[in-house]
């Protein structure tokens, strides 16, 4: 990987968090379904796009003098930011496969995302699968009654087989809707660019105002990232007592999580997501191993040195895996000798 230029970013040294977070497991909960198992995949945590005091200023491309910008360090400055144009997940019903029970709408799958709704009113679970050219298989969950989710297609082009399921009994389902998708996405950052059901943001989240305020003036990629991390590994602290009794599905409401200013694993690195996304920063939620412990942590795209994959703080050189929990609950030496060469870190998911 080629040398990166400094950026400088502070870090907050709290290692008794370190402990807790493996003794309480930062786990993503799952809840196998045959033999895969990605249902830490709900939807029942849907972000509801808290809104500020004052809607007005999260209209499309509008500049807001008057907000302040609140540093990590809690200083509080005048700023004039922008709030970006958002991509915002559709269902126009021009490809889809649909029963009485169930719709897939895959009309902007070049774009790396399918929407799915479950129609039918049941009281048992509904769960959607995704397998992927490579064989990967994603399971999330589809709430009756709910309107449509964006779910990404984070395997690259090829036969995507897209499935719908309904719970017979416990671990049983049985099958209520497939198909089969060809992708050739617009590029390979589409789905890593847009709203899904584990970063879900519109135009007029919080988090987009607060990563629009954060990165105002700033043109340099690095410096918008290392604006984004250092605010929240220094702003989020780690919730010992949601990863202690975190349920099966929980899904991340990512303004929530911005505004308890608390979170597990899977809320720093869907924040984390979602700030970057919303500033136009290719960013992969990545869920996988770290040990034995279950977690989720993020990469980020440069382009002068590609998917920074593996990368857990920013020494004022050379970025090594952003992982905005660990980063946040102790210092860079602990985590150096916790992470070693990255090895610890095991990729399963995308998202």
């Amino acid at each position: 990987m080629k040398r990166i230029r400094p950026v400088a970013i502070a870090f907050f040294s709290v290692f008794g968090l370190l402990i807790a977070m493996i003794l309480s497991g930062c786990d993503l909960i799952s809840l196998d379904m045959g033999n895969n198992s990605n249902d830490r995949n709900n939807s029942s945590g849907r972000n509801n796009s808290s809104n500020s005091s004052d809607s007005s200023d999260s209209s499309n491309g509008s500049e807001d003098a008057d907000s302040p910008q609140q540093s990590s360090s809690g200083n509080v400055a005048n700023i004039t930011y922008v709030i970006p144009d958002v991509y915002i997940p559709t269902a126009p019903g021009i490809a889809v496969e649909e029963n009485g029970q169930a719709l897939v709408d895959f009309s902007n799958m070049q774009d790396g995302y399918i929407m799915a709704k479950y129609t039918e009113a049941t009281d048992m679970k509904v769960k959607l699968l995704i397998t992927v050219p490579a064989g990967t298989q994603y399971t999330y969950s589809l709430h009756p009654g709910m309107d449509f989710q964006a779910f990404p297609l984070s395997g690259h082009n090829g036969a995507y087989e897209i499935g719908v399921f309904k719970q017979v009994e416990g671990d049983r389902y049985s099958a209520v809707l497939s198909t089969t998708i060809n992708v050739t996405l617009v590029d390979e950052f589409a789905p890593f660019l847009r709203p899904n059901q584990f970063v879900d943001f519109n135009q007029d989240s919080e988090v987009v105002r607060k990563a629009a305020q954060l990165t105002a003036g700033i043109d340099d990629f690095l410096e918008k990232v290392a604006a984004i991390y250092h605010f929240v590994i220094s702003n989020i602290t780690y919730d010992v007592e949601l990863a202690e009794t975190v349920q099966v599905g929980y899904v991340p409401n990512v303004d929530l999580v911005l505004e308890r200013g608390m979170g597990i694993c899977f809320d720093y690195a869907s924040l984390m997501s979602a700030m970057l996304r919303s500033q136009g920063i290719p960013t992969k939620l990545v869920i996988g191993y770290t040990g034995e412990q279950y977690h989720a942590w993020i990469s980020v795209f440069c382009e002068e040195n590609g998917w920074l994959d593996d990368i857990i703080y920013f020494d004022g050189e050379n970025w090594s895996l952003v992982d905005p929990t660990f980063a946040a609950s102790i210092g860079t030496v602990n985590l150096s000798e916790y992470i070693g060469d990255g090895s610890n870190y095991t990729e399963k998911f995308l998202h």
